[in-house]
């Protein structure tokens, strides 16, 4: 029941930007922590930012802080992740999860492409 689904990847060059969406339902949206997550090819999927059930909290990796903002609204029960400055580093598959009575949700995730 519990669905995610990430939009809004996309080519871009070095220096550029992209706003990833992430469209939940099944759940109580507004009640839960919300985080992205990205995998590159031959790496583990790392954590790249959350932010609490309000949005008055936020966290991110060293790697992309000053770069990336998450946000979310939950009257639309959707998540954001505004990647700016973008480097070819951060190229990957971006995920949306929800940790819910301990068990992981995952979307299908959106890719990002940072090339020249």
């Amino acid at each position: 029941q519990v669905q995610l689904v990430e939009s809004g990847g996309g080519l871009v060059q070095p220096g550029g930007s992209l706003r990833l969406s992430c469209a939940a339902s099944g759940f109580l949206f507004s009640t839960y922590r919300m985080s992205w997550y990205r995998q590159a090819p031959g790496k583990e999927r790392e954590l790249v930012a959350t932010i609490t059930s309000t949005g008055g909290s936020t966290n991110y990796a060293d790697s992309v802080k000053g770069r990336f903002t998450i946000s979310r609204d939950n009257t639309k029960n959707t998540v954001f992740l505004q990647m700016n400055s973008l480097k070819p580093e951060d190229t990957a598959v971006y995920y949306c999860n929800v940790v819910i009575r301990g068990a992981l949700y995952w979307g299908q995730g959106t890719q990002v492409t940072v090339s020249s």
